[in-house]
């Protein structure tokens, strides 16, 4: 693992359920000029945001999956907005972490990598691909060794990591999702589809509010200007060490019930884990819409499907896609 330095920058992410679905198929466009006839196809659809492709040889490859630090002092964060879906879970002492999903984009930064928790290898089964974590308890490491992943942690891909000087530890553990994607092999799967898109239908919001635990809470602001749910967190603007704030267009609000395990961390708090095999409530805000529903995922290896009061797929706005495992009867508001 290199030491390096890297100096520290201010900065913030930015793009929403439940109407006409849009085909992901694109369709070619046809240009005649004298004697000369054009047909041009648009790149396709990218599996986890249903936006065009830009980069045609990302279609193909599987999901990377990066553990994100979100204790106070591993923010500002780098590359989570480039992630084309993040995870957001409740783990010890009242905090959260970040799982970011990339696949149709890449992040020249991304961290600080943090360590894998017991409800990860439920949440990545599904996506296969490869998972990236700094170590982790060793009932926890078994845990994830076991799921159909391809490990590139910082024990697996030692050189795709970096220990920045401008960090503490254990906050200063970063790499790219180009060094990690050389851990990639032949023969892995792209992702399947998480979400289904179209043109959002919910009632109005501009405003909603989450507490995800004792030390954090999330509100999230739809900006129609730029057509994206803009994320703060604990009365602060949530940004990105490059400059964007936070930013996606959607966010669903996935509520599971939290129990504890047998094991603490070295501060004595138990380490939590979330049941998200089952159904639930969920809370979906889309293209400036709000949609009240269900969750259904029938098994660990299956997608987790989410449906309107009538039983309906939610459709969600083409883009990013932010997903926060709630506890159940966490306080939650919206304007």
């Amino acid at each position: 693992m290199r030491m390096i330095l890297i100096p520290m920058l201010v900065g913030a992410l930015v793009a929403g359920g439940c109407s006409k679905k849009e085909s992901a198929a694109p369709r070619a466009t046809t240009t005649t000029q004298p004697g000369v006839t054009t047909t041009t196809t648009p790149p396709p659809p990218a599996l986890l945001t249903g936006l065009p492709i830009g980069d045609r040889d990302n279609l193909d490859r599987p999901a990377l999956v990066v553990k994100i630090d979100n204790a106070p002092e591993a923010r500002p964060q780098a590359g989570v907005d480039k992630a084309d879906v993040v995870y957001e879970e409740v783990v010890e002492g009242g905090v959260v972490r970040f799982m970011a999903v990339f696949q149709s984009r890449d992040a020249g930064l991304v961290g600080p990598v943090r360590s894998v928790r017991p409800v990860d290898p439920d949440i990545v089964t599904p996506l296969k691909g490869l998972f990236a974590y700094s170590g982790g308890a060793p009932q926890f490491e078994r845990l994830i060794k076991k799921a159909p992943v391809r490990l590139v942690g910082v024990d697996q891909l030692q050189d795709a990591y970096d220990r920045r000087r401008d960090r503490k530890a254990p906050h200063n553990t970063y790499s790219s999702t180009k060094a990690l994607y050389k851990g990639a092999k032949k023969g892995d799967d792209q992702p399947p589809a998480l979400f289904t898109y179209g043109t959002p239908s919910g009632l109005p919001v501009k405003h909603a509010t989450v507490a995800m635990g004792a030390l954090t809470k999330a509100d999230w602001d739809w900006d129609p200007g730029l057509s994206l749910w803009k994320r703060t967190t604990n009365g602060i603007p949530h940004v990105m060490e490059d400059g964007p704030q936070l930013a996606f267009a959607n966010v669903v609000v996935q509520y599971v019930r939290y129990s504890n395990t047998t094991s603490r961390d070295p501060a004595g708090f138990p380490v939590p884990t979330a049941d998200v095999v089952g159904t639930g409530d969920a809370l979906i805000l889309a293209g400036g819409t709000l949609i009240r529903g269900k969750w259904d995922k029938g098994a660990v290896s299956a997608v987790t499907k989410y449906t309107d009061a009538t039983g309906v797929p939610v459709l969600l706005k083409p883009g990013p896609t932010w997903v926060m495992l709630a506890p159940v009867g966490a306080s939650t508001a919206t304007s």
